[in-house]
């Protein structure tokens, strides 16, 4: 199983990623091993999930994601939290 998240940093900037072991990955975003821009901006929170059954589903939708305007990632999230 893998997951496609969206985390939000210190700044209010939004970092988008996958993974297979969700909890494990945010640990290493908040503790600034995973990636350079959460080490530099310091990971908060991680906002949103989808979950996805193989590797290629799951960056399909993180490129998709990523293109994606910083108010309609936060109008996801909204959805998301209200469902």
């Amino acid at each position: 199983m893998y997951y496609l998240y969206i985390i939000e940093c210190k700044d209010k900037s939004l970092y988008t990623g996958i993974t297979t072991g969700l909890e494990r990955r945010f640990k290493e975003h908040h503790a600034g091993t995973a990636s350079h821009y959460t080490k530099a901006k310091g990971a908060v929170k991680i906002l949103y999930t989808e979950q996805f059954p193989n590797r290629s589903e799951a960056s399909k939708r993180e490129a998709e994601i990523k293109k994606l305007p910083r108010e309609k990632k936060l109008e996801l999230i909204k959805n998301w939290l209200t469902v």
